[in-house]
C-alpha cells in the first residue's frame, strides 16, 4: 500500500501547513467563536443574509453550452487536465457536431494545480517548478517558465491544449483564492518577502481571462449545479 501511505503523508503535511499558517494568523480560535454567534443569530432569526460575489455569479454565469465539462485540477499532474479540456472539445464537436463556443469547459485550478494559471515570469521568479513539483518537456528538469502557453508545433502531442489557447476559445479557468493565499505563506518562508506581496505579485500576473474564485472546492461545487460532469484531473 505504499501509494496510499504517500498520499495519507501528503495530506496530512498539507494539514499541518494549514493548522501552522490558521495559528499564525490568529485564526485558530475563529471557529468557536463565529460558530456559537452564529446559531444564537440564527434562533433570533436575526442572521444576516450573504450577498453573492457578483464577479464569481458572472463567471460561473458564463456556463452555457449543449454540453458541459469541468475538470477539477488539485495538482499539476503533468497538465493533463488541458489535455483532457482540449480532448472533449474536439470529440464532442467531432461526435455531435457543435464547435467550441457551442460547449463549455470549466478548469478549476486548486491546491497545488494554481501555478497553471499564472504567467511565466512568476515560475522563475519563485521556482514553481521546484515548489509545485512540475518539470519542463523541454528540458527534464523543474520548470522556469509556463510550459503550457505560446506553444509552437510539435510542443505537445494534442494542438490546441495550451492555456492561452483554451482561453481563447471560451475554456472557463479559475484559480483557487484559498491555495493563492496558503501557497504565497508558505513560499513566503523560503524567499524572505511577504505573504501578501507574493499572493498580490501572483493575482496581478494572472493569464488573461483566468480568474480568481472564493475557493476551488465552491467553484468545483457551483460548477456541477451549473450543469458540468465532472472529471478528476489531478
Amino acid at each position: 500500500m505504499p501509494e496510499l501511505t504517500n498520499f495519507t503523508t501528503h495530506r496530512r503535511g498539507f494539514l499541518g501547513r494549514v493548522a501552522a499558517a490558521a495559528a499564525a494568523c490568529g485564526l485558530s480560535g475563529l471557529g468557536s467563536l463565529v460558530a456559537p454567534a452564529a446559531a444564537a443569530a440564527r434562533q433570533a432569526g436575526t442572521a444576516p443574509t450573504a450577498a453573492p460575489n457578483p464577479e464569481f455569479e458572472a463567471w460561473l454565469n458564463k456556463i452555457v453550452g449543449k454540453h458541459k465539462m469541468l475538470y477539477d485540477v488539485p495538482e499539476p499532474n503533468e497538465g493533463f487536465a488541458f489535455a483532457w479540456a482540449r480532448v472533449f472539445l474536439n470529440t464532442t464537436n467531432e461526435t455531435y457536431g457543435t464547435t467550441d463556443a457551442d460547449n463549455a469547459v470549466v478548469i478549476v485550478l486548486r491546491h497545488s494545480g494554481i501555478p497553471y494559471g499564472i504567467q511565466t515570469p512568476m515560475w522563475s521568479k519563485y521556482k514553481f517548478g521546484t515548489a509545485f513539483k512540475i518539470d519542463d518537456p523541454a528540458t527534464k528538469g523543474p520548470a522556469v517558465r509556463h510550459p503550457l502557453i505560446n506553444l509552437k508545433p510539435g510542443d505537445v502531442p494534442i494542438p490546441g491544449m495550451g492555456v492561452d489557447e483554451l482561453l481563447a476559445k471560451g475554456v472557463l479557468v479559475g484559480v483557487c483564492n484559498i491555495a493563492l493565499t496558503f501557497n504565497s505563506m508558505r513560499l513566503a518562508k523560503e524567499t524572505g518577502i511577504p505573504a501578501e506581496t507574493i499572493k498580490q505579485e501572483w493575482v496581478a500576473n494572472l493569464l488573461p481571462g483566468v480568474k480568481v474564485v472564493p475557493s476551488g472546492v465552491i467553484a468545483v461545487n457551483r460548477g456541477q449545479e451549473k450543469g458540468c460532469s465532472y472529471c478528476f484531473a489531478g
